[in-house]
């Protein structure tokens, strides 16, 4: 019996359908902020936490993944507005927890906390560090995410601290994350342009791509010793280096591409034009994919 043209086409075509389906391999597409919260008790802040929480809440919602440090003691009125599904509890306020929280579009498992064993003056208030976990991207697949917030200052003994915290995270993640795809962003108090800073240890020992560096500076860090990159507040681009930083790498079967960058102080300013914290939001999208 022959089948009529028309139908041999449509049979064609659903033969073909059905085969791209089959050899398509998963993939998607997800968004991540790192931010400083200045949740310290008012006090203490140098920013405004008592106004601007519910409003940062807000405004992160519109980012699959989002690590926040110093969120302390305004830490109800955060999730108060956040509407990801999926958070970490927090660790209490000053001077019980670390400010490490995490709010995601993704599941999350094993989170675990890890206070740095070096820390110097008011920096050991807090039992400051980073954290672990998993997220799920998608069915059997799945990264490891850390936030992390360093040791501030630039006395000899911050400086020293600071290095060895670095050195600590990377042990970790050399430890605990070998052979998978990680991203790691947070406050890590550290510049390319500052000598004494070891961020290029973290990068080099772990195999990462700097997001900013990648993006803004076409893969070339500044050089240490340089001047600072400071940022013009009146004028912020992705051209300045800032302490917040996003770094990414590919593991196993998990590929992580990235698809932007962008300093997002724009979108977390006051009704009068004053950043919502004393940090400004850092963002980055990525695209995965799996193959060998």
């Amino acid at each position: 019996m022959r089948i009529p043209l028309l139908s041999a086409a449509a049979v064609a075509l659903a033969l073909s359908m059905v085969s791209g389906t089959a050899q398509a391999e998963p993939g998607g597409t997800f968004s991540v902020l790192t931010y400083n919260v200045a949740g310290l008790p008012a006090w203490l802040s140098s920013g405004d936490p008592e106004h601007n929480t519910k409003p940062i809440g807000e405004r992160v919602n519109g980012y699959d993944v989002v690590n926040v440090q110093e969120d302390f003691n305004y830490h109800a009125d955060l999730y108060s507005t956040d509407e990801h599904p999926y958070r970490t509890p927090t660790s209490g306020g000053v001077p019980f927890g670390s400010g490490l929280n995490t709010m995601a579009d993704f599941p999350y498992s094993d989170l675990r906390r890890v206070k740095w064993s070096s820390c110097n003056w008011t920096d050991c208030l807090t039992p400051k560090g980073f954290t672990y976990k998993r997220l799920q991207l998608a069915d059997g697949v799945s990264i490891d995410l850390y936030n992390l917030h360093a040791n501030a200052g630039t006395a000899q003994a911050d400086l020293a601290a600071r290095r060895a915290n670095i050195s600590q995270i990377s042990a970790y993640i050399t430890a605990h994350s070998a052979g998978r795809a990680v991203v790691v962003m947070g406050d890590t108090n550290t510049r390319y342009t500052r000598a004494e800073d070891n961020i290029r240890e973290l990068v080099a020992a772990g195999g990462f791509t700097d997001a900013w560096v990648a993006d803004a500076r076409g893969g070339v860090p500044p050089a240490a010793g340089d001047p600072a990159l400071v940022c013009d507040d009146s004028q912020v681009t992705d051209d300045c280096e800032v302490v917040d930083k996003i770094l990414f790498r590919d593991g196993g079967d998990v590929r992580l591409r990235l698809t932007g960058y962008s300093n997002e102080n724009a979108r977390f300013r006051t009704a009068d034009d004053t950043m919502l914290s004393d940090h400004y939001p850092i963002a980055a999208t990525f695209a995965w994919s799996l193959g060998g």
